[in-house]
């Protein structure tokens, strides 16, 4: 006989669309961990010559012929007769891909000093006619200031994936603990707390979240805004899980090995993290999982409000912002690919959770 925390490890592999979807959140928190290397170029590199370019793809012919090796046209910037800067590509050179490309320095992590990103194009030759020449790949198209969008969608996921991920652990431990001490004293404990968590209830979210944003100060700078975002979204959640514990720690509180952890001497606080809690401990993983999306759209819709993450840092929801102008949209609808990021975020981790709750689902585990 397997132990029950095997047996629900099995079922979870064998979910596949729930596999598929770790899967696909690993490949997003890498590239999130190490978007200085996935990314071709930093997420403020702008060339507002290049402002708005569309969505590209390498080459692997022109009127040169083919090439085993994709590249792309550099673009020439030159004036015309008319004294106007006109930018276009030169067909007649050729810059190719590489891989593990040498770029502009940065620091890996913001620790370690690198140069190597993950691809890149060679720079274009100098011109002895005075024409600029420029290398730039666009594979999502470029913004308004002429950056990569790819670039800061890589940079963007550091926050966007980052913010559900610390939210919801604050909200694990706090409706954890608050769920568990509730649950497990009683009395007025159970009735002060439950009125507390009931009161965070009422209060519509969305509106909850724009009135703490309002409580910090409007001149913090990045980092401090993104730890702002992080206890808002945690202070509006955790209401709903404690609920949810305080029910399922009054089914055990009573049971003959919580009497015998009293009667050894161990303290309520010790019974409560060592012996109650575990026991929804599966419950409180699954429904944690499944509240992260909650978060990463919480933090989106305050970055689109202009109350979240501000330029020039990106994240998803902040650089949605220009997808709300139905004139851009209509004019340049890449700016919806951080919207289709958040959208396989948000699936992901609900296939997840879907697959951690049959798995863990004690009525739907299958025993050897």
């Amino acid at each position: 006989m397997r132990s029950p925390l095997r047996v629900s490890l099995s079922n979870f592999l064998g979910h596949r669309l729930a596999v598929f979807g770790l899967i696909v959140l690993g490949l997003l928190y890498f590239i999130a961990i190490f978007a200085d290397f996935v990314a071709p170029y930093h997420y403020d590199d702008q060339n507002r010559e290049l402002a708005w370019a569309p969505p590209s793809l390498p080459h692997f012919s022109d009127e040169k012929g083919s090439s085993v090796r994709p590249f792309i046209h550099p673009i020439r910037t030159f004036i015309d007769d008319d004294f106007n800067i006109q930018t276009k590509p030169d067909t007649n050179v050729r810059c190719y891909l590489r891989f593990f490309h040498q770029g502009k320095p940065y620091k890996m992590l913001g620790l370690i000093p690198m140069q190597t990103r993950l691809f890149g194009f060679d720079e274009a030759p100098a011109t002895s006619t005075g024409d600029t020449y420029v290398s730039r790949f666009y594979l999502l198209g470029s913004d308004i200031s002429g950056r990569c969008m790819f670039s800061r969608i890589c940079y963007g996921a550091r926050v966007s994936m980052s913010i559900g991920l610390i939210g919801a652990s604050i909200v694990f431990v706090i409706g954890m603990l608050v769920g568990g001490i509730s649950g497990y004293f009683g009395g007025w404990t159970d009735d002060i707390l439950q009125r507390l968590c009931e009161l965070m209830m009422l209060l519509p979210g969305f509106y909850l979240l724009l009135m703490l944003r309002f409580l910090f100060p409007a001149d913090m700078d990045s980092v401090q805004v993104y730890f702002a975002v992080v206890l808002i979204l945690a202070l509006v959640g955790w209401a709903p899980l404690a609920r949810v514990i305080r029910g399922m720690v009054l089914s055990v509180r009573g049971n003959d090995y919580i009497q015998a952890a009293r009667a050894i001497g161990q303290t309520d606080m010790a019974i409560i993290i060592k012996h109650v809690l575990p026991n929804t401990l599966s419950y409180a993983i699954v429904a944690v999982t499944l509240a992260i999306p909650g978060y990463i759209l919480g933090e989106s819709a305050l970055s689109i409000l202009g109350l979240g993450i501000m330029e020039p840092i990106p994240s998803w929801g902040n650089m949605l912002q220009k997808a709300t102008e139905l004139s851009e949209l209509e004019q340049h609808p890449w700016v919806l690919w951080p919207g289709v990021f958040i959208f396989i975020a948000i699936m992901a981790f609900n296939l997840v959770g879907d697959g951690l709750r049959d798995a863990f689902d004690p009525k739907l585990r299958k025993r050897d």
